[in-house]
């Protein structure tokens, strides 16, 4: 890659802000963009600016508005789902899915990267310990790219938008294992579906987070 700026996704999770220190470390120059797109609270929002901020890069916070709604984790009327463990029968998609999200998401990265002559966009996408969002799986990232080479005049003009998720394969303890090498700082990163002053522990984000640190044998920063 002899270009090395690029389009990153940053929630203000835990595998966004990882990504993000990944390619710092790779010597890439990222262009950070954020989306409130009317989640539940604003913390990983702010968390991301923070990060973004401290790091003198540049981002955009785009906002969304999704009034039809259509997960528990942008209507407050619907329940954050607690399931007693993280096995999901029968393939079941969790509430706290919001449809299309990376879609739309990715599109508004693929509009700046049209604009900005940027050819590739990392996001924080593993498919390993996740929640089951068909969004986060090798098959979308396939079919996304395939539709993004068709679809750009950057992609027609010869010089294709690569879009990249770095940890797709990795679990939870893989990507905290590496945010510990690369120094994240991860009491800057926010993982639960709520908004509180602690984490929850108990909604599926905190389980797969608390999971990858006990596995790893270290202590969350932020419990």
């Amino acid at each position: 890659m002899k270009n090395k700026k690029c389009i990153i996704l940053l929630s203000g999770g835990l595998d966004s802000t990882t990504t993000l220190y990944y390619l710092l470390h790779k010597k890439f120059e990222p262009l950070c963009i954020i989306f409130d797109y009317g989640q539940r609270h604003k913390k990983e929002i702010n968390y991301a600016k923070k990060i973004a901020k401290n790091l003198n890069l540049k981002y955009y916070i785009v906002k969304i508005d999704l009034p039809w709604k259509g997960s528990s984790l942008i209507d407050k009327k619907q329940k954050i789902p607690v399931h007693k463990n993280l096995k999901f029968e029968n393939n079941k998609i969790p509430s706290t899915y919001v449809p299309a999200r990376n879609m739309i998401f990715l599109s508004y990265a693929v509009s700046l990267a049209e604009v900005t002559k940027i050819n590739y966009i990392f996001y924080g996408a593993h498919q390993i310990d996740f929640s089951g969002y068909p969004d986060c799986r090798k098959e979308f990232i396939y079919s996304f790219q395939k539709m993004v080479n068709v679809s750009t005049k950057l992609a027609l003009s010869g010089k294709k938008i690569k879009i990249i998720a770095p940890f797709i394969n990795y679990d939870k303890s893989q990507i905290i294992k590496l945010a510990v090498k690369l120094n994240v700082p991860l009491h800057l990163t926010w993982s639960c579906y709520k908004g509180d002053k602690k984490p929850c522990g108990v909604c599926d984000a905190c389980k797969y987070r608390k999971a990858g640190f006990e596995k790893l044998g270290l202590k969350d920063p932020l419990l």
